[in-house]
C-alpha cells in the first residue's frame, strides 16, 4: 500500500486541516514542503497546475481540496470517522460553511494591517511583497470577492455565538457529539489562522467556551510523520500507477463523456484550470488522468462541489 504524503507548508489553515485529521485518524503519513507561494513547480507537476494547499499524495493518484482529502482519509480508516453515521449531512454542510464563509471572514481578519504588520514583521520586505502579489492574484482569477473588513468585524460576532450554542446544545465536548468531526476540523482551522496574532487572537480566546472547545480539538495533534523530499515524491507518483477508479455509476450532468479531454478548475478562488481525460465522474468527485514527465501517469482528484468542468 501506497504511503500517504501531503504537501503542505506550516502556516496554511487549510493544511493544519489536514494534518488535524491525519492526527484524529492516528494515520502515518510523510510531509512535504511546499513553497507558500508561486511557482510551485514540483507539486504543479502532480496536479497539472492546481496551487492551493495543501495536497494529498497517495502513490500516482493526487488529492486536490481538503473537503475531498476527508473523504480519502475516510476510505483510508473507517475508525474515529469524520463523518459519523447517522451525521453526514449536517457535518458536510458545516463543514462547507467553514471553508467558505468563516474562512473567507477569518481571511478579512487576519489580512487588516495592524494583524499583517506582526505576521511579517521579521520577514524581508521583498517576501511581503511577492506576498501581496501571490495573494492578489489567488483570489483574482475566481468567483469570490474578498469580504470588507468592516462587514467581517460586524459579523464575526454573530458567528462564534451561533457556535456557542451548537456547543451548548450537545450533550458531548464537540459540534455534533462526544468526538470530533470534519465539521469541528473544519471550523478549528478558521479559528487556529486567527489565533496567529495578538491582533486578532482574542476574536477567538474572548469566547471562553470556544476556547475550551478548540484546544481540544487541536489537541488531537498531527499523528506520526516524516520528511520527505520533493523529488522523491515525484519519482514514488512516476513508479506507480492510478487505482482503479470507483465502481459507480458515472454521473455527470453537463453531458461530459468518460474520455473526454476537459479542464477542472475551482470557482471560488485559485480557479487555475488542470487539463486532463475525464475518466471518472461521480457524486463527490471527478478524476482526470494525465502525463507529465516528471510525475507520469497520474490521476488528480477534484470535488464535484465548487469546482467546475469546461470542454477542451
Amino acid at each position: 500500500m501506497h504511503e500517504l504524503i501531503l504537501h503542505h507548508y506550516p502556516t496554511s489553515p487549510f493544511a493544519e486541516k489536514a494534518r488535524l485529521m491525519l492526527g484524529f485518524k492516528q494515520l502515518s503519513w510523510r510531509s512535504v514542503m511546499i513553497p507558500p507561494v508561486m511557482p510551485k513547480p514540483d507539486l504543479t507537476a502532480l496536479t497539472g497546475g492546481y496551487r492551493r494547499t495543501p495536497v494529498l499524495q497517495v502513490g500516482a493518484d493526487i488529492y486536490c481540496d481538503t473537503a475531498l482529502i476527508a473523504r480519502r482519509l475516510e476510505a483510508q480508516k473507517a475508525t474515529l470517522a469524520l463523518f459519523p453515521e447517522g451525521g453526514e449531512f449536517n457535518v458536510a454542510a458545516l463543514a462547507q460553511w467553514a471553508d467558505s464563509v468563516l474562512f473567507l471572514n477569518a481571511v478579512s481578519l487576519v489580512f487588516q494591517p495592524e494583524s499583517m504588520a506582526l505576521r511579517f514583521a521579521q520577514a524581508p520586505r521583498e517576501f511581503v511583497q511577492v506576498f501581496s502579489k501571490d495573494r492578489a492574484q489567488l483570489f483574482g482569477n475566481g468567483t469570490v470577492t474578498r469580504v470588507p473588513l468592516e462587514q467581517a468585524k460586524n459579523d464575526w460576532p454573530v458567528f462564534m455565538a451561533r457556535l456557542q450554542q451548537q456547543l451548548a446544545r450537545e450533550e458531548g465536548e464537540f459540534l455534533f457529539g462526544s468526538a470530533p468531526s470534519l465539521a469541528d476540523f473544519s471550523v478549528a482551522h478558521c479559528l487556529w489562522f486567527l489565533r496567529a496574532t495578538p491582533v486578532t487572537a482574542p476574536l477567538v480566546d474572548d469566547y471562553p467556551e470556544i476556547r475550551v472547545w478548540l484546544d481540544k480539538v487541536l489537541g488531537v495533534g498531527h499523528g506520526s510523520h516524516s520528511e520527505l523530499s520533493a523529488e522523491e515524491a515525484l519519482r514514488m507518483a512516476r513508479e506507480a500507477e492510478p487505482v482503479a477508479v470507483p465502481e459507480e455509476p458515472f454521473v455527470e450532468p453537463n453531458g461530459f463523456h468518460e474520455g473526454q479531454r476537459v479542464a477542472i478548475c475551482a470557482v471560488d478562488y485559485g480557479a487555475d484550470p488542470v487539463e486532463g481525460e475525464l475518466v471518472f465522474a461521480g457524486v463527490e468527485e471527478s478524476i482526470l488522468r494525465r502525463t507529465d514527465d516528471r510525475a507520469g501517469v497520474v490521476h488528480v482528484h477534484f470535488p464535484r462541489i465548487g469546482y467546475r468542468i469546461e470542454a477542451r
